[in-house]
């Protein structure tokens, strides 16, 4: 005990005694899992119009009052839903991200993260000792392979995914030059936040959004409401056998890094033969920094090793895999973002 007193009378720079902060770190996963129940309920929604008590939520979202209360009591402790008086809790602007309709909604991205990848965190040490995708280890399966034998969570992802796009690619459009580009294929490209992003920066500019069938059959909606469906063709198809051609830009955001260098290969020779001959690829990723400085892709690249097997890779390690696939890597291009436009040349 004596040594334990010691240790904790040395305070880090923030002033914090670090067995304060690494028992902050080892329960952040009951705040993150009280905001996923939150989420999953649906009660930021019924903050919307104003304070509610908590027999008001419960009924709404058809939870026990004490129970709830005690859920809106600890959320309030961190900033996410305030006690205007006993019992009776209002909203905040961090609570107003969990709305399903908010402009920067991550009520998508809570109720995901807080389910089968909690359940595959769970299992990240099988990943450590292996190499292997603890989420596959975990439900016997692939994480996509899963979603279309789920519908409720392939819906859930899709959300989350469109939502921390809509967020992360208007800073992409911003970073990047795209001017003198004719035609740009958006590869895996979603629902096509990115590339209605990119189209209507550059209006001498058309496109192509390529995605499975179920996700371009999804996506007919959003190009409309977009004003984009004269300059955007939308087609369907498996990244693994072919992209469309004719492309002089292709362009993959947050693709790669689901996936291991074998398959990433496979995915870039195809866009390689797919384009013209001065043709550029263009990723957008994180890319990690050679320091101990804190960056939230050092993280996320654990979640890409459990969820998916994949990874987030280094500027060196996009060197490899462009040459690899048949590409020079001529620049890297921050965002305000975390992501980053990596820009490759055919060679």
């Amino acid at each position: 005990m004596a040594v334990l007193s010691q240790q904790d009378n040395v305070k880090n720079t923030n002033g914090i005694l670090p067995s304060k902060q690494m028992m902050q770190m080892i329960t952040a996963s009951w705040v993150s899992q009280s905001i996923y129940a939150a989420a999953k309920l649906g009660i930021a929604d019924f903050l919307k119009d104003g304070p509610q008590t908590t027999e008001q939520l419960a009924n709404a979202v058809g939870a026990d009052a004490p129970s709830l209360y005690r859920l809106m009591r600890a959320l309030a402790s961190v900033g996410i839903f305030t006690e205007v008086r006993e019992g009776c809790f209002g909203s905040t602007p961090l609570g107003e991200c969990l709305q399903t309709d908010a402009p920067q909604s991550l009520r998508a991205m809570a109720t995901m993260c807080g389910e089968e990848h909690y359940q595959a965190w769970g299992n990240i040490v099988h990943s450590i000792k292996t190499s292997e995708c603890a989420f596959q280890d975990l439900y016997k399966t692939s994480f996509f392979k899963y979603l279309k034998q789920n519908t409720e969570a392939e819906q859930i992802f899709c959300e989350a995914m469109t939502n921390y796009a809509t967020q992360a690619h208007i800073s992409v459009a911003a970073a990047y030059d795209f001017s003198g580009i004719n035609k740009i294929v958006d590869v895996a490209g979603g629902h096509g936040t990115l590339i209605s992003s990119i189209l209507k920066a550059n209006p001498a500019m058309s496109g192509i959004l390529f995605d499975i069938p179920e996700v371009i059959e999804g996506s007919k909606q959003s190009i409309k409401a977009a004003g984009l469906e004269n300059r955007c063709e939308l087609v369907a198809g498996d990244f693994f056998k072919s992209v469309p051609s004719g492309g002089d830009a292709y362009i993959l955001s947050t693709v790669i890094h689901d996936w291991n260098d074998e398959n990433s290969i496979a995915i870039l020779k195809n866009c390689h033969e797919a384009m013209v001959e001065n043709g550029k690829l263009l990723i957008v990723e994180m890319v990690i920094p050679s320091n101990n400085e804190p960056f939230f892709g050092k993280i996320l690249d654990l979640t890409m090793l459990a969820i998916h097997g994949g990874l987030e890779r280094t500027k060196a390690q996009y060197q490899d895999l462009f040459a690899a696939a048949g590409f020079k890597l001529t620049n890297v291009f921050p965002t305000k973002s975390p992501l980053s436009v990596i820009e490759g040349v055919r060679m």
